[in-house]
């Protein structure tokens, strides 16, 4: 080693440019003696060469050490290593502890823009690359932390603490890192899979009108056959949402003039029973995709016209959730909660010879899997398809309530992997942002709902459901969305409607005749055939001795043939709340 401490630190008469030779001479030999001393103070010092020191001493250094490269990656090179490896690490820490506190300030200030950042599949790639390059710097400098520590040196004991603490700090450091570049990455995967290319469309009339499908392409099902159709209409500045649901028995859909199909049924997809608004767009697929050119998936498409015939709303995108994709959705989440209002069969009527295959949900709240959620959602033996569109209301609200930050970062790739088999959508890419940045807003507001059938409209026996009139529907879905831009914050203790007379806080606002007709839905039907349970009758609790409803109870009213009775227990299925 050679010294090379500053000439300031020379002697006053050995400073200097021009000196004579003697003057030199003498300069020489007194630089020489302080580059010996300089060389072994340095030689002893235990933080560079520990061979000296003894065994406590270097426990201590190598704990040092590694808290370093923990706390502050490159300290530890700084002091035992190589100087400039470790400035350059110390620098990237800098940067990253300082772009942490910009992120934490936007977030405080308007986490909405950070949102919308993160959401960006451009910014998206950039971040994994960086996360991955810090995992990768991070493994680096706890190996040459290690080589420092130089384990030969340690007590058995010792070497066995410091190994342990090496392993959990890379897990906790550079696995965290390189797990983030995965998540990342496989959430810019799945974005640039599902969604558009397209250009962002813009609120009309200051909302954003979505068209949300749930697609059932069953082996014996030609295309795909929307059997929930729901329009979401969210207000482009607070997020707030509103809910307008569609029977899928609707006759007689109406086309606007701008639709192809205007052409094909000027009056109306009245082709009899055939022609109810679930049949759209599988009849779309399988005749007239010629009336579509160049449009991705001409059913949605002539599915949106039909809904924009029936609300009167300018439907700007859609999204069909596949329903083979929705269970699995739901274990990612990691289950959904739902408070049940009433005892729901699940797993069909399917029978042998000997026993009822059907199995039932209790009253009260159940923590579903994706399974348990699905057949939650669809059931309507016993009942009808007004009570499944309820329990499927029900089931939003805890999912949109569930889906928090929280949820998001614990279980990322796990919703992001099943949403590639989930949802189908022409929603571009470049409002992704804009559209999370909403749904986090949402959560400070209450869902205002409105079910175009039974309950909301009258009953299933006063046929609204089947002909439904369109007049009454478009005079009372500005009503809807006149309350859902009120601003009405959440309430603390939130619950879905439990009666068909409250089932949307918009009943409260509609129309007189509008109004009489919800009241008169609390009859609403619970029929599986053609028979009709009144939710005006009185619902049994008990079984006739006097002991609570149980499964077993259940099941033997189904083998005795009971159906009436099974029905009319079911009939306050519909009665939900997230929770």
């Amino acid at each position: 080693m050679t010294y090379n401490g500053p000439d300031d630190q020379l002697p006053q008469d050995l400073q200097g440019e021009e000196n004579s030779p003697q003057q030199e001479t003498r300069r020489s030999r007194r630089q020489s003696r302080l580059r010996d001393s300089h060389e072994s103070l340095t030689t002893a010092s235990p933080l560079r060469n520990p061979e000296d020191a003894n065994a406590r001493t270097r426990s201590g250094r190598a704990i040092m050490l590694l808290l370093l490269t923990i706390f502050i990656p490159g300290g530890a090179q700084v002091v035992a290593g190589n100087r400039r490896i470790g400035r350059f690490a110390l620098t990237v820490t800098l940067i990253c502890w300082a772009a942490l506190l910009v992120g934490l300030a936007i977030f405080l200030i308007n986490r909405g823009v950070l949102i919308e950042l993160f959401a960006n599949t451009s910014v998206q790639f950039v971040l994994a690359i960086v996360l991955a390059a810090l995992a990768v710097g991070w493994l680096l400098l706890f190996a040459n932390t290690l080589f420092l520590i130089k384990p030969k040196l340690l007590a058995p004991g010792m070497l066995a603490i410091v190994s342990a603490i090496a392993i959990v700090a890379v897990l906790a450091t550079s696995g965290l890192l390189g797990y983030g570049s995965y998540v990342v990455n496989t959430g810019r995967d799945t974005i640039s899979e599902v969604f558009d290319d397209g250009p962002a469309f813009e609120p009309v009339d200051g909302r954003y009108n979505l068209l949300v499908l749930g697609g059932d392409a069953g082996e014996n099902r030609v295309s795909l056959r929307p059997d929930s159709a729901s329009v979401w209409s969210v207000d482009a500045k607070t997020g707030q949402i509103a809910i307008f649901s569609i029977p899928r028995n609707f006759q007689n859909t109406p086309f606007p003039e701008s639709s192809p199909l205007n052409d094909v049924y000027p009056d109306g997809f009245n082709c009899g029973d055939e022609c109810i608004f679930n049949a759209i767009y599988s009849k779309v697929e399988e005749e007239y995709t010629s009336l579509y050119p160049g449009v991705e998936n001409p059913g949605a498409q002539a599915t949106m016209e039909g809904v924009e015939g029936i609300t009167g709303l300018k439907i700007q995108g859609y999204v069909v959730i596949d329903m083979a994709g929705f269970a699995e959705f739901i274990d990612a989440m990691g289950g959904v909660d739902v408070d049940s209002g009433g005892w729901v069969p699940w797993r069909g009527p399917e029978r042998t010879e000997t026993a009822v295959r059907t199995r039932w949900f209790t009253p009260g709240v159940h923590h579903f899997n994706g399974d348990q959620a699905l057949w939650y959602a669809r059931s309507r033996y016993f009942t009808t398809d007004y009570h499944r569109i309820r329990r499927q209301q029900c089931l939003q609200d805890a999912m949109v309530r569930q889906f928090n930050p929280q949820t998001v970062l614990t279980r990322f790739g796990q919703i992001m992997t099943a949403g590639k088999q989930l949802v189908e959508t022409n929603i571009p890419q470049s409002q992704l942002g804009s559209f999370v940045n909403l749904a986090d807003k949402s959560q400070d507001y209450d869902v205002v709902r409105l079910t175009l059938g039974a309950p909301d409209f009258g009953t299933a026996a006063e046929r609204f459901s089947t002909f439904p009139d369109f007049d009454l529907i478009k005079q009372r879905i500005p009503e809807v969305l006149a309350e859902a831009s009120g601003g009405k914050k959440a309430e603390t203790t939130s619950a879905a409607p439990t009666t068909a007379a409250a089932s949307s806080s918009a009943t409260n606002s509609a129309s007189p005749s509008a109004s009489e007709s919800a009241a008169a839905s609390t009859s609403a039907s619970a029929s599986s055939g053609n028979e009709v349970i009144q939710e005006t009758e009185e619902v049994p609790t008990t079984q006739p001795d006097g002991s609570p409803i149980t499964e077993e109870y259940l099941i033997q009213l189904e083998e005795q043939g009971q159906t009436a009775l099974l029905e009319l227990i079911a009939s306050t299925n519909s009665k939900c709340s997230a929770a």
